[in-house]
């Protein structure tokens, strides 16, 4: 048992001490001057997927090698070392850096493909600020422009379709909550309206057209409800006016009976209104005239006692 143990024991010793020479060839590596060598191992590393490793050899030579007929390779490993780490924000430099220095190369291509591509991996997911989606759709675009035939070209248009997906997603979901906020201010409603019709100006071809179409009549229906009477007739028909738009654009919409009876709500909204109106109007002549009623008597009253003699 106790041999059995020391064996153990020795054993674990040799890989600690394997390990730690291993550790002090690369430090010795990284420390000395031979560019050549720790250009080789920096390869080798990359090549057998120890990228953190090699990245710390790259990111030492880069300086050296500049200029030098061997960088234009360094500098493509560089990069492609930076993008298999995951770091796709200095990774995506590195690439239109190598891309603008080495335009002939034969991996020009490659490296502005995968420059756009590493913004496009950057993007957020549709709740968060957007600005690297809009950098990685033009990126992506700008490749597409550099290499219309490219066969890298056709997979670009694709993320821009995936993209452009995301921002839709975006301008719905902040129109909606618009909406949403009309609970605690009814403005909310007309801002709703706003948000809704220029998401559709900026996106024309938006898969939410009829959700949103139908959320603009709504909104204009919620806004017109909970405004001051005065206001409602005219608020009601423009909810109206969006129901007719909503026919027009879908007329075999499954959300068609929804749409209906916001338009039926309209109309009964604007005869409520225009009754409440009526009778307001009634009243306030009916005071009016009492008023006035009241002030002849008032006159008629003063002009007796004036001629009445004082005893």
């Amino acid at each position: 048992m106790f041999k059995i143990k020391h064996l153990l024991i020795l054993s674990f010793t040799v890989v600690l001490l394997g390990l730690a020479g291993c550790k002090s060839r690369f430090e010795k590596l990284r420390l000395s001057n031979d560019s050549g060598k720790k250009y080789q191992e920096a390869i080798r590393l990359y090549n057998k997927k120890d990228y953190s490793k090699a990245l710390v050899l790259f990111e030492g030579l880069a300086q050296r090698y500049r200029g030098l007929e061997d960088a234009e390779d360094l500098n493509y490993y560089y990069a492609f070392t930076l993008y298999r780490l995951k770091d796709y924000t200095t990774a995506r430099y590195k690439f239109k850096e190598f891309a603008d220095t080495y335009p002939n190369s034969k991996n020009a291509e490659e490296c502005r493909y995968y420059g756009a591509y590493c913004y496009y991996l950057d993007s957020p997911k549709s709740s968060l600020d957007q600005e690297n989606t809009y950098k990685a759709i033009d990126a992506l675009q700008l490749f597409i422009n550099f290499y219309p035939k490219s066969e890298r070209a056709v997979q670009a248009a694709q993320y821009i379709a995936n993209l452009r997906d995301k921002l839709e997603t975006k301008a719905f979901d902040n129109a909606k909550l618009y909406y949403t906020l009309g609970g605690y201010d009814v403005s909310y409603y007309k801002s709703a309206v706003v948000a809704l019709k220029n998401a559709q100006i900026e996106f024309p071809d938006i898969k939410y057209a009829e959700e949103m179409d139908l959320l603009i009549v709504k909104s204009q229906y919620m806004y017109a409800k909970n405004s001051y009477t005065y206001r409602q007739e005219d608020r009601f028909n423009e909810a109206i006016v969006y129901y007719n738009e909503f026919t027009e654009a879908h007329p075999n919409s499954k959300l068609a009976k929804d749409a209906k009876q916001l338009k039926d709500d309209s109309e009964s909204g604007i005869k409520a209104a225009q009754k409440l109106m009526a009778e307001e109007a009634a009243y306030i002549a009916k005071f009016n005239a009492l008023n006035k009623k009241s002030e002849k008597q008032k006159d008629s009253t003063k002009k007796e006692e004036i001629k009445t003699p004082i005893k």
